[in-house]
């Protein structure tokens, strides 16, 4: 619902205090789990109330073009940008196939952008009946709402989110695996001509904090062979981040060896790679990750 792990991650700790707190208010005849939902969905509405929504660069403005200078990164604060969580903490371990699935499509990029852009209430019936298998009963108990508003809700949400156009769901497949593997091969080879060639032509790259994107293979080889040429000499380490392949990337340390840079998070379809995503708060990010800040090939 908000969009960042650490926003979720205040957010449970609120929930759990707001529930200590009221447990002699609580009605066993009620479902415990239902009344922790409870709680836990009002602290995030009270929460994007306060703070609005999160988004990415891509809904900000148009991809750049040209050939750009510091002045036209343009960061904005964290708290602007939609962050990635882990796999690894997002998806239980003891999950069947069939809910690992839904899991996964509940924290990709593209679907948590287009959950940002529904109203808070419609944000939470979607979630709560599609992702976690609440009847309209319980969804409306715990939204303190009546069955046909969380219905109408949760209808409105579907109408919007059939619009959005998502990266491919589900466990890899054998293309996209050896897919990844060219990518992480061109990458740290920096061989632009294979990177691109790996990607669709409308494929995005951006790098919140900054607000600046690129899209289409020219304007991608134009940051990457210019600017963006700092990259060269990277090493990627593999890991999993909004039910998507990523990598902690860590470039060269002018003091020797390597130092983190990046978390990317790709976005892949079948015909290619769909977006490129650099976080580069690594010093929030990696130890979620459980991702050291210095290469661990330079120890």
């Amino acid at each position: 619902m908000l969009g960042s792990f650490f926003d979720a991650e205040d957010a449970t700790q609120e929930a759990m205090i707001r529930a200590w707190k009221g447990l002699d208010r609580f009605d066993e005849r009620a479902s415990l789990k239902n009344w922790l939902y409870r709680i836990a969905t009002n602290v995030c509405l009270d929460e994007i109330h306060d703070k609005g929504r999160r988004a990415r660069p891509m809904e900000e403005g148009s991809p750049f073009s040209g050939m750009p200078t510091l002045e036209d990164l343009g960061p904005r604060p964290a708290s602007a940008w939609i962050e990635p969580i882990s796999d690894a903490r997002a998806l239980p371990a003891d999950a069947d196939p069939a809910e690992r699935a839904i899991l996964k499509q509940s924290i990709r990029l593209a679907f948590v952008s287009a959950l940002q852009k529904l109203a808070p209430k419609q944000r939470a019936a979607l979630l709560l009946m599609d992702v976690l298998g609440f009847s309209a009963t319980e969804a409306a108990e715990t939204l303190e709402t009546s069955v046909a508003s969380v219905n109408s809700a949760l209808q409105r949400a579907r109408a919007t989110l059939s619009d959005c156009k998502t990266a491919a769901s589900g466990e890899m497949n054998a293309s996209q695996r050896e897919m990844v593997d060219r990518y992480v091969a061109a990458f740290e080879q920096y061989d632009v001509d294979a990177l691109t060639a790996l990607m669709r032509q409308d494929a995005t790259v951006s790098m919140p904090p900054y607000s600046l994107w690129f899209q289409g293979h020219e304007p991608i080889r134009k940051w990457m062979l210019g600017m963006g040429c700092g990259c060269r000499g990277s090493r990627l380490v593999a890991t999993a981040a909004c039910g998507s392949p990523a990598f902690g990337q860590y470039r060269t340390n002018p003091e020797g060896g390597h130092k983190a840079w990046a978390l990317i998070v790709l976005e892949l379809s079948d015909d290619g790679i769909v977006a490129m995503n650099s976080f580069l708060d690594v010093e929030r990010l990696f130890p979620r990750f459980n991702l050291p800040i210095i290469f661990p090939g330079d120890r």
